[in-house]
């Protein structure tokens, strides 16, 4: 696997109420990650990126919504998440507070 490929499949933390619950009772973290990415690929690039244990990956594909501009219609990019199971012990904090 290509390291300078690992480096782009997360796009970033998927910040939600959904995501936030997952979060606290089953120690999942979500991602927004590329849309040809690979679950075997998120999972190296978690634990490459945040030195964690990944126990299971699970990805969600996001159709982009359909929107109005004045009398045209347009659509937004389709997108890509990832539920990112952790080992239990396992943590990944974003705010990087001690």
């Amino acid at each position: 696997m290509n390291e300078e490929r690992l480096m782009t499949v997360l796009l970033g933390p998927h910040v939600s109420e959904k995501s936030t619950n997952v979060a606290d009772r089953h120690n999942q973290v979500v991602f927004r990650v590329r849309r040809d990415a690979s679950k075997p690929e998120i999972r190296r690039a978690v634990e490459k990126l945040f030195e964690v244990q990944v126990e299971d990956v699970r990805v969600v594909n996001h159709k982009g919504k359909i929107k109005r501009f004045g009398m045209q219609f347009g659509r937004r990019q389709d997108w890509k998440k990832a539920y990112v199971s952790l080992a239990p012990g396992q943590d990944i904090d974003f705010l990087g507070g001690d």
